[in-house]
């Protein structure tokens, strides 16, 4: 992993970052506006989204170590626009909550367990920070009003999607590769994927030529990992198909 931020910090990240997130709702013109981002999506269904999910996770770090999560809670939001911001405000005070009170050593169910990030309250906290960044700029998105990401926050992005979505010990199906992915704000990181699977780490002056390699801000490399953005929206050098399979595969483990 790279440097962990704080627990507190990312307690007041996911808060801040929240109240951005209600901020873009509220200045949409419809809940029914459709997400760019996220096809087949509404805002409204953007909100239940998020707000389900924080509920779930509240849940999560609530019940402790466990081989498997509690059901997560189907019932709809509510569709009126005050009331919605209501409910999702509820949504993330219940998981700081949970958060709060357990601490940051607290283990959990996490379905990344296997891989780079801590199955606790840490990781999770860690994660809804970067679910609640990227959200919070579909619904800007949507609302047509999208606003740059703290610079510092995409960085930590970049490196928790490979210390959590690319980190698996499933062997990678493909040739052995070497991924570099470089901020312009001057940070970089290095995924090795073959046969003892997919591995982040911080790219050192020493580390392996990189097979392929992506470059541009740190808020387009989080965007492009997340889905957001594509080949063509960064400077790519070296074998695209890397990128390709990296993009289409959905490890077992």
């Amino acid at each position: 992993m790279t440097e962990s931020p704080k627990y507190s910090a990312l307690l007041q990240q996911i808060d801040e970052r929240s109240a951005a997130f209600r901020s873009a709702i509220a200045t949409a013109p419809s809940l029914d506006a459709p997400v760019p981002s996220c096809p087949e999506w509404t805002l409204f269904d953007l909100v239940q989204h998020l707000g389900t999910g924080q509920r779930w996770w509240a849940a999560i770090v609530a019940a402790g170590p466990a081989e498997a999560p509690p059901a997560k809670d189907t019932a709809e939001a509510p569709r009126e626009v005050e009331a919605l911001l209501a409910w999702y405000a509820e949504s993330s005070d219940l998981l700081l909550g949970a958060l709060r009170k357990a601490g940051p050593e607290r283990e959990c169910w996490a379905w990344w367990r296997a891989g780079v990030s801590p199955a606790n309250a840490w990781g999770v906290a860690r994660r809804r920070v970067h679910e609640v960044l990227v959200h919070t700029y579909d619904a800007q998105l949507a609302a047509d009003a999208v606003q740059p990401m703290p610079a510092g926050l995409a960085i930590d992005g970049v490196a928790e999607f490979l210390d959590t979505c690319n980190s698996t010990p499933a062997a990678w199906p493909h040739k052995a590769a070497t991924v570099h992915y470089h901020a312009t704000e001057g940070r970089s990181w290095l995924l090795s994927l073959n046969g003892t699977g997919a591995w982040p780490a911080p790219l050192t002056d020493d580390a392996a030529p990189a097979s392929v390699s992506a470059t541009g801000t740190a808020e387009e490399l989080l965007l492009f990992i997340w889905g957001r953005l594509t080949l063509n929206d960064l400077r790519i050098e070296g074998d695209k198909q890397v990128f390709e399979h990296l993009i289409a595969w959905e490890p077992e483990e």
